[in-house]
């Protein structure tokens, strides 16, 4: 054998080129032209050794920075909330340690039941109807809603407000063009969207995209905001999170015809931004339109209790001209991680998480104030997990400085919006505790002093 862990052997090699018909392994690159070929042996290091490969490994490890090692306040859509054991615990089950399409009902119940499990909890947050299997995250479900409302309302523009996260309203109109739709951004009023402005933008819109908490993690004036899209005949779309709907009402109590978001902050790590997984869920007219698929619960011919899948509206199912997603999987492991988490916590521990996040905000808005003299920006608003500050310098320089002193304080917003290259957006979850909050006032206080 060649390599101990490689089961291709010399012989196992030449016993293939032999059936199909060649001597050596270049004869099968004979069609190539030689100007496009490498000509030489590749440039490589000598082979390491495996006790070589892991110190490597190992080093390369060490290089990352990590929230367990390095105080974060960094929030923007992606947050260090715990994630407990005994989520790593069942992802890493044999019979779920998999994201591959469970075409098969009758091999993939566990995986089927778990999605099921899944929709059923995004449905009993979100106050919605329907939800499907999720999707790659929390941008591209915003994108495939603007589709549906395409398809439900015959109409081409979507109004999407400017508190919304930079990230989907970037994907949105990445989309728009190949869905033929012209996206209309509505700014924001001292953090939040003005109903009014909405309402006059969303003349002849097919949907409104609006997010709360919105993206300064102010409070949107969420039910006004729905009632007026639905006043001119466009589909509300809500953007939540889904932490907060412990402390806030349900999107589809307000009227919300489309509730959606990232659910990273549900049962996963941050990962240095993914992989992650998008939810979206919808009123029950909307439910053949949605994207991805959906897990169904039926009999078997012994009258048992099965699951399968009951709807796929994809371009591989269906014709291209009705499909409203063309996405090949979509994220069942991360999702199922979500479903362990929101089990784990329950209604009570929900309620709760929230609740612990409003307190420590307050902390944290309040000894900013007090430690390094920090105005809030929107100071009138309420907000939940994120506030934003103005730090007296460029934020991106804060930044910087604060991350030498092992201090991750925030995202800078002037990356995004104009006129605020001096402002941070500070994210706290349950994680940070007020001895780290009061790190964060000091460090902050030394770097802008």
């Amino acid at each position: 054998m060649t390599h101990p862990f490689l089961a291709l052997t010399d012989s196992d090699r030449e016993e293939m080129l032999a059936t199909v018909g060649v001597r050596a392994v270049d004869e099968l690159f004979r069609d190539l032209p030689e100007a496009v070929r490498l000509g030489r042996e590749l440039e490589l290091e000598p082979a390491l050794s495996e006790q070589e490969v892991f110190a490597h490994l190992a080093g390369l490890a060490e290089r990352n920075a990590d929230a367990s090692r390095e105080l974060s306040f960094l929030g923007a859509g992606i947050y260090d909330h715990y994630v407990p054991a005994v989520v790593d615990t069942i992802m890493q089950r044999g019979e779920l340690l998999t994201a591959y399409t469970p075409y098969q009902p009758e091999m993939s119940q566990g995986v089927l039941q778990a999605i099921f499990e899944y929709q059923t909890a995004i449905c009993e947050l979100t106050g919605m109807d329907v939800s499907n299997a999720s999707g790659y995250d929390g941008t591209s479900v915003a994108a495939d809603a603007c589709y549906v409302a395409k398809h439900a309302t015959g109409r081409s523009k979507v109004v999407v407000t400017e508190a919304t996260n930079p990230q989907v309203r970037q994907v949105v109109k990445t989309f728009a063009v190949g869905f033929g739709l012209e996206i209309v951004e509505v700014p924001h009023r001292a953090g939040v969207t003005d109903p009014d402005e909405l309402e006059r933008a969303a003349a002849d819109a097919a949907a409104v995209i609006f997010q709360q908490p919105n993206f300064f993690g102010c409070l949107e004036p969420a039910p006004d905001l729905v009632a007026r899209a639905a006043e001119v005949g466009a589909l509300p779309i809500a953007h939540v999170d889904l932490l907060s709907l412990g402390v806030l009402e349900a999107p589809g109590r307000y009227g919300a015809a489309l509730a959606l978001g990232e659910g990273q902050a549900a049962g996963n790590f941050p990962s240095f931004g993914g992989p992650h997984y998008g939810f979206l869920a919808a009123r029950e007219q909307f439910i053949r339109r949605m994207p991805g698929r959906i897990v169904g619960e039926t009999v078997d011919t012994a009258g048992e209790r099965g699951y399968v899948l009951t709807l796929q509206t994809r371009e591989q199912h269906i014709r291209r001209e009705k499909a409203t997603s063309n996405i090949t999987t979509n994220q069942t492991l991360l999702a199922l991680g979500g479903l362990v988490y929101l089990t784990w916590l329950g209604p009570q521990g929900l309620r709760e998480l929230g609740e612990t996040c409003l307190s420590l905000g307050a902390y944290a808005k309040q000894r900013l104030e007090e430690r390094a003299g920090f105005e809030q920006v929107f100071a009138g608003q309420t907000t939940f997990k994120e506030f934003a500050v103005r730090v007296g310098r460029n934020a991106r320089d804060v930044v910087a400085a604060a991350r030498e002193r092992g201090v991750h304080p925030g995202y800078a917003l002037g990356r995004d919006y104009e006129g605020m290259d001096d402002v941070l957006l500070v994210a706290v979850t349950e994680r940070r505790t007020p001895d780290e909050i009061d790190q964060l006032a000091d460090v902050l206080a030394e770097v802008t002093g």
